[in-house]
């Protein structure tokens, strides 16, 4: 049914000029070994964890509605209600092609949209554990406050399928300027003058800055909600740049020094700290914990969008309490130090720091025949990008390869590594393969080349790949 529904949703009833494309067979279960839920009357058999995991969010709402008194219907089931996905690039297929077509069959809503985005990278690269940029999330917030991480990451996020660069020098650099300079300086450079009194009882002349900055509520809201986080960032700290400017003009440090100007005083800070509470309303989707410590500065709570449109006036304002300090480099140095792990790829510190034993070369001994220069060089090696990986019907050992070099080079390959890897564990990885292999015409296709791997076979197999910054179509040396 499920099948069925794909193709006629997705690929259509075709015609003679567009016919229908076929779409692949697609295993949802796994054998023995596998993990997850079993089969029912298949003791040992599992369902493929991308057929089953989807179903954990219905699984949670239904957790939700239990615990709150809530009907499930009025989520999965109501033509009105709104469901987002947010997913990895990496799994795009499986939540907008198998997903969509449980659901329905199931009779449950649609994602409204799927939210797909690119990888984090570290410093241009990818995470990496010995250098100590792949930080678990428990491991940043024993070192650093999460609102950093949630303003850095919306400060970059956009509604295309971009990758994000984590560069720690910006992340200081952007957090201190931005949200420390800028927004939270605000209120550190008012709310002092005014503890333990209350805001102007009027609201007093701003040169139009309240209202201009209302204006912008739907400007910044349609940003959100088309998920351009980096515009709707921009846009707001163009306020609090307007906002500084007026706070440097007006200079309610000097004023506090004037017993004959301590009305105007108050009527600067009260201006200042509504500009403050504006912004933060604007930027509590991304920074619920500032729109919290603001709401008991100001006694206000922060809940509505349109709390952009109207000031506060006559409100008490509560004793300053620290909200965001600046980033600190050894807090950052901590973070990546504890992330490090060893990386087998890199040098011991000594030859007594492996075990290396006899094993392997007993099991497989080295060739006595020498190959000349000549002859090693007629092997053309390079990097290669798995882009498909298929089960072959009929095969114990086999999976098909589609192998990408590079533009629009590409290798189809039968493997011997089924015992060992999944297909869909090998799409996006990159490999190691003999390019120049004469074709080899098999009972399943013909295998043009062949990906290198290590291990005397069964169930070690260990396909070898580059370290990170390898390419396809690079030539192995």
């Amino acid at each position: 049914e499920v099948a069925n529904y794909l193709k006629g949703h997705f690929l259509g009833a075709g015609d003679e000029k567009n016919p229908r494309k076929e779409l692949k067979n697609w295993d949802v279960t796994r054998p023995p070994k596998y993990f997850g839920f079993e089969l029912p009357d298949f003791p040992g058999h599992y369902w493929y964890v991308w057929f089953d995991a989807p179903i954990g969010y219905i699984g949670s709402t239904k957790d939700w509605c239990d615990k709150h008194g809530e009907n499930f219907d009025d989520w999965w089931r109501n033509p009105e209600t709104e469901i987002h996905h947010f997913i990895g690039k990496d799994i795009t297929y499986f939540h907008t092609l198998f997903w969509p077509g449980m659901l329905k069959t199931a009779g449950f809503n649609l994602p409204t949209k799927v939210h797909i985005h690119g990888f984090l990278n570290v410093g241009g690269e990818k995470m990496s554990k010995s250098k100590g940029t792949f930080v678990m999330a428990s491991t940043y917030l024993k070192h650093l406050d999460p609102s950093f991480l949630r303003y850095y990451i919306a400060s970059k996020l956009g509604p295309r399928l971009d990758d994000i660069d984590l560069n720690l020098d910006e992340f200081k650099t952007k957090i201190d300027a931005d949200l420390v300079g800028k927004v939270v300086n605000l209120a550190s450079r008012s709310a002092k003058f005014l503890e333990g009194k209350t805001l102007s009882e009027t609201y007093p002349d701003d040169d139009g800055l309240f209202a201009a900055a209302a204006e912008k509520s739907s400007v910044i809201a349609d940003a959100y909600e088309r998920c351009d986080y980096n515009s709707a960032m921009r846009e707001i700290l163009a306020l609090a740049d307007a906002a500084n400017r007026y706070v440097e003009q007006r200079e309610p440090w000097k004023l506090k020094k004037d017993a004959d100007k301590q009305q105007e005083l108050q009527d600067v800070c009260s201006v200042t700290l509504n500009l403050f509470r504006q912004i933060v309303v604007y930027l509590a989707p991304v920074l619920p914990r500032l729109a919290a410590q603001t709401q008991e500065l100001l006694g206000q709570p922060i809940a509505h969008w349109d709390e952009v449109q109207t000031p506060l006036v006559g409100t008490p304002v509560a004793k300053f309490q620290h909200m965001m300090k600046r980033v600190e480099e050894k807090k950052v140095a901590a973070m990546i130090e504890e992330s490090k792990t060893p990386d087998p790829s890199e040098p011991a510190a000594s030859e007594s720091a492996y075990q290396d034993g006899p094993e392997a070369l007993e099991k497989e001994p080295m060739t006595e025949e020498n190959c000349t220069f000549d002859d090693f060089m007629k092997v053309d090696m390079r990097v290669a990008r798995v882009v498909e990986a298929n089960h072959v019907e009929g095969a114990d050992k086999l999976l098909q390869l589609t192998l990408s070099l590079g533009g629009d080079e590409r290798r189809n390959v039968f493997a011997g590594i089924k015992s060992v890897y999944n297909p869909e564990d090998l799409v996006g990885r990159l490999v190691i393969c003999c390019a120049n292999l004469a074709p080899r015409k098999m009972r399943f296709g013909v295998s043009e080349g062949m990906v290198l791997a290590c291990g005397p076979g069964g169930k070690d197999i260990f396909l070898l790949n580059p370290d990170d910054g390898a390419v396809p179509g690079q030539r192995v040396h």
